[in-house]
């Protein structure tokens, strides 16, 4: 891919002027700069939203190149040992040289940022999404396209981290430093995790599950962000039907993990703490 080296703000012009006419993307400018934000994802050195100030900011233009990207590619055969892949998408390489560990099985696409000290059991990471370093990718768990996966994460076995490209959505999924995913999770549709939160297995949240804090005297609902270090566990409330009363999913917060608690202890620990089978 030839080099153009443009400024951000040059890459960016580029981008939302091929979003906006897609007969641009004939042209090899167009082509080069689309090419030129994958690489930067996959280096780590752009993403599709980072943190900013108390917040997070979404860079729409990122994700709009990783949409492009795929029209512009052609379908070619890969191989690696004895497995052959046909597909527009090159995988991730050199492992060794990132201090990534990947146990056979697993796999991640080009233009997904994986940092130093992940290990990916067999499970598969998309494109656009970033990995930070330390987290545990564990077995047939995934993790989405532009997905935003924090520091010393844990994503247990059968995770579901939803992606943002099939629909295009305005914010992709973000589970910040800490958190811990419980087996058969399915977080999607743009929910943010906070640090350190804990889910108990087959919590399910989108961005219209109702996220009930019942810690308190009075319930308080909530929607699409998980307080930090709070510890959820699935429930479920009666809703109105007009063909009758039925139980509708919700999740529950039912504490926080506990200071005095050893950070990578509470991991195992924290759902047992409230006397939660896990």
């Amino acid at each position: 891919m030839p080099k153009i080296n443009l400024t951000m703000n040059n890459l960016q012009t580029i981008i939302e002027q091929a979003w906006e006419n897609r007969a641009l993307l004939q042209e090899e400018t167009t082509t080069n700069a689309i090419r030129e934000v994958i690489e930067l994802l996959d280096s780590g050195k752009l993403r599709v939203a980072e943190p900013k100030g108390d917040g997070w900011q979404v860079n729409e233009w990122v994700k709009k190149a990783v949409v492009m990207y795929f029209p512009i590619q052609k379908m070619e055969t890969l191989e690696a040992g004895v497995f052959e892949f046909h597909d527009k998408m090159e995988l991730k390489k050199d492992y060794a040289g990132k201090g990534v560990r990947v146990v056979p099985g697993a796999s991640a696409r080009y233009g997904a940022f994986i940092s130093s000290g992940v290990i990916m059991m067999p499970s598969y990471v998309n494109i656009g999404a970033y990995v930070d370093a330390g987290t545990m990718v564990d077995t047939w768990a995934t993790v989405g396209s532009c997905a935003q996966i924090g520091k010393d994460v844990h994503l247990s076995g059968g995770v579901g981290i939803g992606g943002v490209l099939e629909p295009l959505q305005a914010a992709p999924v973000i589970i910040e430093d800490g958190a811990f995913i419980g087996s058969r999770c399915i977080v999607v549709e743009g929910v943010h995790v906070g640090k350190e939160a804990v889910l108990g297995a087959n919590v399910c949240l989108t961005a219209s599950t109702k996220i009930i804090d019942i810690t308190g005297e009075e319930p308080v609902e909530m929607k699409g962000f998980v307080p930090a270090r709070s510890v959820v566990i699935p429930g479920s409330y009666t809703k109105k039907f007009a063909a009758g009363e039925y139980q509708v999913p919700c999740a529950l917060i039912i504490g926080t993990r506990k200071p005095s608690t050893d950070l990578k202890t509470s991991l195992n620990n924290a759902l047992r703490e409230y006397d939660v089978a896990v």
